[in-house]
This record gives C-alpha cells, structure tokens and sequence, in this order.
C-alpha cells in the first residue's frame, strides 16, 4: 500500500484556540514534506462558516492562499485545493489563481474541483449561485480546462480571453511556459463525480469522511468509464480519510467524537465547533442526534497507529486504491500533531 500522507484539514475551532492557530497547522505540514516518496496535501474550505479554520476570527477559509503560505513553508510535497467548489467562482478567478501558485511552485499544485455548495442555502444565495448551478458544474469544468491551457477551439465566445499567468502570457513574453500547470482533480463521493472524472480522462478522489459514501461502486464507475486524455493515459485514484490516531485507542475514539459532533452541530446550523470530549460525552440529545454523533464517529478510523495503518490497508487491498490521504481533526491542534507522529513512526518516516 502506497504509505499515507496524514496532513491537517481545515478543521472546525476548538475554542482552547485561537488567532495563533496557523503555526501548528503549518508545523504539521512540514513533516510530511521531508518524507520520501511523493506526498500530496490538500486545503479545503467552504463559504460563511463561522469556525471552518481554528481561529473564531476567520469566517473564510481560501484554499488558495492558504495553498500560497504553504508553498513557502514546504519543499517537496505537492499542494492543492480539496476543493474548489466550482458553481461558487468564475472558471477564469480559478484559472489565474492557480496559474499563480503553478507559478510560485511548479509541478506542486493541485486543483479539486467539486460541485457541492459547501454551504448553507442563503450564504449561497449570497455567492450568486443559482438554483441550475450543479447541473452547469461539467460545462464549467470543461471552461475551466480551457483557460487552463488556453485551449479554446476557434468560434469558442471565449478564444480570444486568456487566463494569466499561463500558457499565453509566456508566448508573449517568449518565455517557456511552466513545464506542469495545475493538475486538476475531479472530487467527491458518488457514481456522478466518478463518472464525470471518467469522461474528462482526469484523476478521481473520492472523499470517505462524507455521508454514507460507496467507494466500491464509484471507483468501478470510474475505471469502466474512464477516457485515456491528453492529461491522464490510465485510471488514478486517490481517498480520503478520516482518522484520529492516539497512543491510546480510547482517547483515540474520544477524539473522533469531538469532529462527529461538530457534524451535527452542522445539520442543526449550529456553529461548526469542536467541543472537548467531556462534552460530547454528556451531550444529552435526542435518540436520533445521539446515533449521528456514534455513525460519524464509526465512521472515523481511530485508534493506535497500528490498528488505523491495519484499516488502511485493508481499504487499499479492497479498493486498489493510488494514493491515501488522511484527514486528521481531533478536538486540538496537539492531538492531530501527535498523531501525525505516531504514523511517521509506524512508517518509519522522519517528522523532527
């Protein structure tokens, strides 16, 4: 199995935290960056949540510009956006964001794109996204590609429009262009994600930290489907997943259940916080609303380093999975630190 890359998500707040919250989130990527072997590392984010990040002052997590600071911070491990949810932007602010961070760290970028709002219903009101927006999500894709490479057919409205920097820039300036742009990913977790990735010929993740997902179906979906393209001549799949890993296996499934909360705190459009475990414990909510918080948890692969490398593994055997990638989220900062150690150390990779 392809050796995991347990990178931080952007994560609800845990109030024990605050403004300071990106020295450790940074901290936590530098480790995985010194690893051999290539190593992947996505930032998310959605609109007008109010505690998407550790810090209560950001409402707004950009994956860009976090994507931008990490860059500096990081050597060798590939960065990107899991995900840009496409129906929410102009294909052309994307083009020339990640054109950008192609430029600030070539062959290091990577560009998810997903259809889901990422949202509540009025902040997406908010954002212009109108009711038709997903059914329009595969011609955006397809508009984006071509301000990407600057790849318009002739007659096409936007032939004569260029995203830059890019493709076009540099043949004006007669210099060579970037040797790799922006890799783009089709993300999800259904059979509609896998089979548009398959028709585009681009590579797939899927993500398991959501809903009832059936990864089986959609990867066969995407590898019976899939159309060899110029960027992608076979089938590449990659998951995520979310894992809580603790010396102790109990404190392990305490700390799954802070993010599982937060979920429901979600659905009931309460503030996406993280609570401490003793919280979550004596939560006294409904029947229904205490089943939740035990689905997500069990959801969650927590437990010794030893016990979620087994899990893993015996997804990938299942799956035939490419790549992994972790989405570590427990109730603080030193948690998720702590765990990144001890799967570097189960993997007998550096983290100091």
């Amino acid at each position: 199995m392809p050796r995991p890359a347990p990178l931080p998500s952007p994560c609800p707040c845990s109030p024990a935290e605050g403004p300071e919250w990106e020295s450790p989130q940074v901290r936590a990527w530098r480790a995985p960056s010194r690893w051999p072997g290539p190593r992947t590392g996505w930032v998310s984010g959605g609109f007008g949540c109010r505690s998407i990040t550790r810090c209560p002052r950001h409402r707004l997590f950009s994956p860009p510009l976090m994507a931008a600071r990490l860059t500096a911070e990081t050597s060798r491990i590939r960065l990107g956006a899991g995900g840009v949810m496409l129906p929410n932007h102009a294909p052309l602010i994307i083009a020339e964001q990640f054109g950008m961070l192609a430029a600030l760290a070539p062959d290091r970028i990577d560009l998810g794109l997903g259809r889901a709002p990422g949202t509540d219903g009025a902040t997406a009101a908010a954002l212009r996204r109108g009711a038709q927006a997903n059914d329009a999500f595969p011609q955006q894709v397809r508009e984006l590609l071509g301000f990407l490479d600057d790849a318009f057919p002739p007659g096409h409205p936007y032939r004569d429009v260029h995203a830059v920097p890019g493709p076009w820039q540099a043949a004006q300036n007669r210099v060579p262009a970037e040797a790799a742009g922006s890799e783009v990913w089709m993300l999800g977790s259904s059979p509609y994600s896998a089979r548009l990735a398959a028709q585009l010929g681009r590579p797939y993740a899927f993500a398991l930290q959501f809903g009832d997902a059936d990864i089986d179906t959609a990867l066969r979906i995407y590898r019976e489907e899939f159309r060899p393209s110029d960027a992608l001549a076979a089938p590449r799949t990659l998951v995520s997943v979310p894992v809580a890993v603790g010396s102790d296996p109990g404190e392990a499934r305490r700390q799954a259940s802070t993010s599982a909360m937060a979920m429901l705190r979600m659905f009931k459009r309460e503030s996406f916080l993280l609570l401490p475990p003793e919280e979550v414990e004596a939560y006294s909510g409904t029947a229904q609303e205490r089943q939740v918080v035990k689905a997500y948890t069990d959801r969650t692969v927590h437990g010794t380093a030893a016990t979620v490398a087994d899990r893993l593994e015996a997804l990938h055997a299942r799956t035939g999975i490419d790549e992994v990638m972790l989405v570590v989220g427990g109730h603080s900062a030193a948690f998720d630190e702590h765990g990144i150690e001890l799967i570097a150390d189960h993997y007998r990779l550096p983290h100091t």
